[in-house]
């Protein structure tokens, strides 16, 4: 598949992340209460599960089966871009007091772009078309 057309799927399924995030966010911070960092946490887990089952089989279309093993690099992949979102947000909240929803708001498109270069290249990345490219 045709690197435009990926990333154009990724845009879609991550604007469908982000309002999933935003959603989980805003109903976590104003109407139960809860802090921005829980309310970042729950919101990120929340959309990776939705991520995982798009990627896998629309965005980079891996088909069936290796699902263990893609979970856990997907899961990596997870820790790596939601860890750099988070130390942003941290840093933006924190450091430079900038507003928290903001904040939230910045730091999904540095989740977007970790989240991304990594399941490309590692978590949905098959030999297959590793050895064709090198032909």
């Amino acid at each position: 598949m045709k690197n435009s057309q990926q990333i154009l799927r990724f845009i879609i399924i991550g604007t469908l992340n982000a309002f999933i995030t935003a959603l989980v966010v805003w109903l976590m911070m104003d109407v139960l209460h809860f802090n921005y960092i829980a309310s970042n946490i729950a919101g990120y887990i929340a959309a990776l599960l939705n991520n995982f089952f798009w990627s896998k089989f629309w965005i980079f279309q891996s088909g069936k089966g290796h699902y263990l093993p893609q979970a856990l690099f997907f899961l990596l992949a997870f820790i790596c871009a939601y860890g750099s979102q988070f130390i942003f947000l941290l840093w933006m909240v924190e450091l430079l007091d900038w507003n928290e929803y903001i904040s939230q708001f910045i730091g999904l498109f540095i989740y977007g772009f970790v989240n991304f270069l990594m399941n490309k290249k590692i978590t949905f990345h098959s030999k297959k078309q590793s050895s064709i490219n090198c032909e």
